[in-house]
């Protein structure tokens, strides 16, 4: 999804979104890198020519272990049948308005079809955030995929300011730590000042590390690298699977280039309709319709191990335990402790997939035990924490892209008269992604767009799902971008289920019909429904 500055993905595929007036959309079919968007002029001396960087040839080699930036771990183990994960670079622009001017290289990954002779090509991935590293995430989904590789390469990348390509850098681990132990739901004119001021030293950070990156690394420059990144695999057409936030990511390509759409599938999708601060509220809405959906399976079963014999009542009692732990937090792992903006990032990384409500379950009453071990483990997944105390840098790219591209920032004036806004929409949630509303005050560069443009006259069929009990990105989002995409472009399928995203949700539905399009080109009915 595109999380909230507040709420980064933790299913590595997670608020804002937005869109500067794109200028007219490129009806190119290949061959030429588009230069209609200007963005901040480039002053770098020329080092490569247009012809240059979509004339490339990856130097394909053995994959090497994540790099810290991407979040650290060991190489990417073989593929069903043996076949490797392979790795190279890619040049792309900093500055599309000067393609001959500074390049940076941006990391890729990809595994062979496996039938060369029906192979269609390359299918490429973005997992969402913005912030998540596509050369990261792409093999620990390799099974999950493994039946599109049948005929086509997958492939994903890092766009700009992520993971190995030029990620964004802000404060370093000590610092972090602190930063998610503070007061995130401020109560009182001298927390909000703390508040403030931390979001102060934040930014300042991105901009000392990495100012120069800060102007390029919107969504619109990554969908111009996908564009080149088409080109240089050798594709006339881009076939593409974007989830949560890489809906918008597709969206935004399609309309810049609706002409070099092939197939292509949009899940977990993000509202195009909707500003930051709609998008936080909804958000909101859609983290407690999980909440709602997690406490009421609880109430419902004898072995429930949360107080409360409704749903209403397992929810206030885990109220009772913020409020508690906002004045006495409790241990957790090493020297930290569970605070109360811990235990909610925790509660909201354990509500993208029913098969973690075990845990929330668990981390919850052992938090009522003064044990905050388990929930602290899920905030520092959503976090990007590793075990060795080092964090990815994809909080900080989820606020660099968040901020190239949302143009509202909000004063704390504002954010107070949200907040009643926000707690309607969530009681547990609403303080806390109602302050998140600030995340792009100050930001040193001006957003581009209130909303995203994704309309695409002229593409070829987009399959859009959203699934009814979404937390992260909810089920209207689909409908809204399916219309926006245009008619004849937008198709809507329908999930009923529970957590963030619908491929891999174990519907055989969903995965018949997304297969059934990306593999033989059949597109499922308009307002198709799976459970």
């Amino acid at each position: 999804m595109r999380t909230s500055p507040a709420v980064r993905s933790a299913a590595l595929v997670a608020t804002t979104v937005v869109l500067l007036p794109l200028a007219a959309c490129s009806d190119d079919d290949g061959g030429s890198l588009d230069r209609s968007v200007p963005s901040a002029a480039s002053t770098a001396a020329p080092t490569a020519t247009a012809e240059k960087l979509t004339s490339q040839k990856p130097d394909w080699q053995p994959c090497p272990a994540p790099s810290e930036a991407q979040g650290s771990g060991t190489a990417p183990s073989p593929l069903p049948g043996g076949a490797s994960w392979e790795c190279s670079f890619m040049d792309v622009p900093l500055d599309y308005a000067h393609p001959g001017g500074r390049t940076i290289e941006l990391a890729l990954i990809r595994a062979t079809a496996r039938d060369k002779d029906r192979r269609l090509g390359s299918l490429v991935f973005n997992f969402g955030g913005p912030g998540a590293s596509g050369v990261a995430t792409l093999p620990s989904f390799g099974t999950a995929y493994d039946a599109l590789r049948t005929r086509y390469d997958l492939v994903s990348f890092d766009p700009r300011g992520v993971g190995r390509s030029e990620g964004v850098a802000c404060s370093d681990d000590q610092q972090l730590d602190a930063r998610y132990e503070r007061d995130g739901t401020p109560d009182d004119a001298k927390e909000e000042k703390a508040f403030v001021e931390d979001l102060k030293s934040y930014i300042a950070d991105c901009e000392k590390n990495s100012g120069d990156e800060l102007p390029y690394v919107g969504t619109a420059n990554a969908a111009r690298d996908m564009d080149l990144l088409r080109q240089v695999l050798g594709d006339k057409k881009l076939n593409y699977f974007g989830i949560s936030y890489g809906t918008e990511l597709g969206g935004v390509y399609a309309h810049l280039y609706p002409k070099n759409v092939g197939r292509a599938v949009l899940d977990a999708v993000v509202d195009p309709t909707q500003d930051a601060k709609q998008s936080s509220i909804g958000q909101a809405r859609g983290f407690q319709l999980a909440l709602d959906n997690f406490t009421a399976d609880c109430a419902e079963r004898d072995d429930c191990k949360l107080p409360g014999s409704s749903a209403a009542e397992v929810q206030d009692w885990i109220a009772a335990l913020l409020a508690d732990l906002e004045k006495s937090p409790v241990p957790g792992l090493g020297e930290r402790e569970l605070t109360q903006t811990q235990a909610t990032t925790g509660i909201a990384s354990a509500l993208y997939s029913k098969e973690t409500w075990p845990l929330l379950e668990q981390g919850l009453d052992e938090a009522d035990g003064d044990n905050g071990g388990l929930l602290l483990a899920l905030a520092d997944s959503l976090n990007g924490r590793t075990e060795n105390g080092h964090y990815d840098n994809s909080n900080a790219a989820n606020a660099a892209i968040n901020c190239a591209d949302s143009e509202q920032r909000f004063t704390p004036e504002q954010t107070r008269a949200a907040l009643p806004e926000f707690r309607k929409a969530s009681p547990v949630f609403g303080d806390y992604l109602g302050w998140g509303l600030m995340s792009c005050t100050g930001w040193p560069v001006a957003g581009a767009w209130a909303t995203p443009d994704v309309s695409a006259p002229g593409s070829a069929p987009i399959l859009v799902i959203g699934n009814t009990g979404d937390p992260a990105t909810p089920y209207a989002g689909a409908k809204a971008m399916a219309t926006e995409l245009g008619k004849g472009v937008g198709v809507e399928l329908t999930y009923k289920g529970q957590g963030h995203g619908a491929y891999n949700g174990g519907s055989t539905c969903v995965q018949k019909a997304v297969d059934g399009y990306l593999l033989d080109g059949r597109v499922p009915a308009d307002g198709t429904v799976c459970s």
